[in-house]
């Protein structure tokens, strides 16, 4: 086909009769290899207006002419978008197989036309939910951007929404990258919807906890458990009142936010040395058997929330220098999966490293779980592991044995570069303190002898 100018304008249906004559296929013959009816083939390449060709019309057409996944669709958006109007039934799936087969370029160049018309917006929105529904949530990024790049109204619900997906989606280990997506998502907290709202305080918590910014993730667990209040308050009402409308639907049962904000409140005290503080809210997490929304789901969560407590407890009370419960607590330790074992054994060795009494036994006896706690690859594993490698480091330069503490030092800088946390490395470096005071002291003892 050509143009005004003379030059070859290249279109979906020329270049799909080309191909179809190259291989000297006729409409019956190619319906027989693509399963598509002929007539139906002879509407999309000579109809007048020509029938629309769906994605998937077009992705079998490819396969029998031989092409790789993704041919022509730099000019299929002149099925989805014509004269302004836009055929979201075409669109979407043409979207979604550019995510699929790589085909960028399309992206970027079928949003700007979207574009046009600011209403298309929630188009865009509609394909990065179903993206992060089916499980492709690093393909729904780019689409969530889209809409927080075009959306003027910061307010409007796709708009906080978009901005909780990202934040959800690019949580991971790395310490800088996690601080400035709180930075970024945490002004929006307030206004997402009830249930997500519960689900993003409880994750700026966890993340801040991540990131040994106790006051932060404090705050976060103080509005966690407020706002879980509230919602329990509301759904008890209108149960008793047996008010009309679905009940508040959020990823875990309303029982576990309740709890969680109370853990991470305590939790939080606990690295700030407030251990009495946060016994009390210890207590309250321990039994929450009172919760009167409790179906098996929300036993199971307050069944959770029982071992958690007694682990804390004991923790406190090792963190606060009571020493008499250390076999007690290392046999309840021994009936925990590997991650509580880790939250116990680095209160063990913090508390024997600020009393200073020995805990080889217990090291012996938790070997083969230390061994694994290289699995952890979350963030809050890893924080736990690195604070766990740094108390040993202190107990090992302690005891005198220097080869072993240079081997824990070395470990904490290994977990520090994993998670970017290159400003703790000093803190590390300055470890090997120890082992220069020791050789001063070697040195002493030298000349005194000599």
């Amino acid at each position: 086909m050509w143009g005004a100018q003379g030059t070859l304008y290249r279109s979906l249906r020329s270049e799909i009769e080309q191909n179809r004559k190259k291989h000297g296929y006729t409409l019956s013959k190619l319906g027989e290899l693509t399963g598509i009816n002929p007539g139906s083939l002879s509407e999309i390449l000579n109809g007048n207006p020509p029938r629309a060709i769906t994605i998937g019309q077009l992705d079998t057409l490819a396969k029998v002419f031989g092409h790789d996944p993704g041919w022509l669709y730099e000019l299929y958006p002149e099925e989805c978008i014509s004269e302004g109007r836009i055929s979201r039934p075409r669109l979407i799936p043409y979207l979604i197989r550019c995510v699929e087969v790589g085909r960028k370029d399309c992206i970027e160049a079928t949003v700007p036309q979207m574009m046009e018309n600011p209403k298309n917006i929630m188009i865009l929105f509609a394909l990065a939910e179903q993206l992060y529904e089916k499980g492709q949530r690093k393909e729904s990024v780019p689409f969530y951007n889209y809409v927080i790049e075009n959306e003027k109204d910061s307010y409007s619900d796709h708009f906080v929404m978009s901005q909780y997906r990202l934040f959800r989606v690019v949580l991971g280990t790395n310490a800088e990258e996690n601080w400035e997506n709180v930075i970024r998502f945490s002004p929006y907290r307030n206004r997402l919807p009830e249930n997500y709202q519960l689900d993003a305080l409880f994750q700026l918590a966890k993340i801040c906890f991540a990131l040994q910014k106790w006051e932060r993730s404090e705050q976060y667990a103080d509005e966690l458990r407020l706002l879980a209040d509230t919602v329990y308050r509301h759904e008890l009402d209108r149960m008793k009142r047996k008010k009309k409308g679905e009940s508040l639907k959020t990823e875990r049962h309303l029982v576990y936010y309740y709890g969680l904000g109370h853990l991470y409140k305590s939790v939080s005290l606990e690295m700030q040395g407030l251990y009495e503080e946060a016994k009390k809210y210890v207590q309250v997490y321990a039994d929450l058997g009172w919760f009167e929304l409790l179906d098996e789901d929300g036993r199971k969560e307050v069944e959770r929330f029982k071992v958690w407590a007694k682990a804390n407890s004991y923790t406190l009370e090792v963190l606060s220098g009571n020493t008499s419960i250390i076999e007690e607590y290392a046999d309840y330790l021994d009936n925990l999966p590997t991650n509580e074992v880790l939250a116990g054994l680095n209160a063990i060795m913090k508390s024997a490293n600020t009393y200073h009494f020995c805990v080889d036994e217990i090291l012996e006896r938790f070997a083969s779980q230390i061994a694994s706690f290289d699995q952890f690859t979350e963030a809050i594993g890893l924080d736990r592991h690195l604070r766990f490698r740094y108390q040993m480091a202190i107990y090992e330069f302690g005891k005198g044995r220097m080869e072993r503490g240079i081997e824990e030092t070395i470990y904490c800088l290994s977990l520090a570069d994993l998670l970017n946390r290159h400003d703790e490395a000093l803190t590390y470096i300055t470890l090997f303190g120890w082992l220069g005071n020791l050789n001063k002291r070697i040195g002493n003892q030298n000349e005194l002898g000599g």
